[in-house]
């Protein structure tokens, strides 16, 4: 089963694909974790991705493409995957709906994790990281114990400029710029199934087992 999660920023899909990858024993891929595993490789398309990152500009979609097409054509991909967060665009998209052509696949589910914007920035904005060993908090689902000071090492821990409200809000905007309009696409194919984002972890993750199980009920 090939499923894609999508949802804006601070909707969850990290988690909810951990939960997914339990549950249905394949492999969740992130185009964050292939960015970074592919410029420490020092792989071709690392390197390529390196040059943008470098001079702080966005990795053009065919270098992303590139790393998450090798990414799904590796063995532990065979029984199926789970792409977080991607594709971010309708040519990701696309290119994405090629490459598994070509490899005799399709994806059979996506799932937007719908959260309202208001939600969305509470979220993002309470996000504190400890400047020396990197342990993350938020203010007000897993604040550290003493204000301001890490519970591991007890150094200073901070909102990361991309966290502040003003930066959140870009982020938002972007995304729904760019992402939205893959929901009218993956709707046209019958694949999209949209769940509520707020509620507890578990209550969310049946939400989407069970739209995940509708859609399979009905191929």
């Amino acid at each position: 089963m090939n499923l894609i999660l999508l949802g804006a920023p601070g909707a969850g899909k990290g988690t909810q694909g951990k939960n997914l990858l339990e549950r249905y024993r394949i492999p969740q891929i992130s185009t964050g974790d292939i960015l970074r595993s592919n410029v420490r490789s020092k792989t071709q398309l690392g390197l390529k991705a390196r040059e943008y990152m470098d001079k702080g500009v966005l990795v053009p979609d065919d270098v992303v493409v590139g790393m998450v097409s090798d990414r799904i054509k590796e063995e532990d991909c065979l029984n199926g995957f789970i792409l977080d967060g991607f594709p971010r665009n309708l040519k990701q998209a696309e290119v994405l709906e090629q490459t598994l052509k070509d490899m005799g696949k399709r994806i059979d589910r996506v799932i937007g994790i719908d959260v309202e914007r208001k939600e969305l920035v509470r979220r993002l904005s309470g996000r504190r990281v400890c400047r020396k060993c990197g342990a993350n908090y938020h203010v007000i689902f897993s604040p550290p114990m003493n204000i301001g000071a890490c519970d591991k090492c007890s150094s200073e821990i901070y909102q990361r400029d991309d966290d502040s409200e003003e930066t959140i809000e870009a982020r938002l905007k972007v995304y729904e710029q760019e992402t939205f309009p893959l929901i009218e696409y993956y709707a046209r194919k019958g694949l999209y199934a949209a769940v509520d984002g707020i509620g507890t972890v578990d209550q969310i993750t049946n939400f989407i087992v069970s739209a995940i199980e509708k859609g399979r009920s009905n191929t």
